[in-house]
């Protein structure tokens, strides 16, 4: 099982990069190691709602001029080198 997965949300008010993790108990801990990324704006944890979900998700709201896919491809990355990083200690 994958320790995340990510996926982008398009609304018609705000696209947002919603953050899915395997094991919830990381949910704070993952949070606060987004807070390092300028073009965010604001993290916020969220109940899920749906089938085959977590019961909680990260959903992670950009600035303005952040572009999205970009963004998602620096997360991906900076999460993978996280549970790496975690899984050697």
């Amino acid at each position: 099982m994958l320790p995340f997965r990510s996926e982008i949300r398009n609304s018609p008010s705000r696209s947002t990069i919603k953050i899915y993790l395997s094991d919830e108990s990381l949910d704070a801990k993952i949070k606060k190691h987004l807070e390092h990324f300028n073009e965010i704006e604001e993290i916020e944890l969220t109940e899920s709602i749906g089938q085959n979900r977590v019961g909680e998700n990260i959903t992670v709201f950009l600035k303005d001029d952040a572009d999205i896919s970009k963004m998602k491809k620096s997360i991906d990355s900076s999460l993978w080198w996280y549970f790496e990083e975690d899984m050697v200690d």
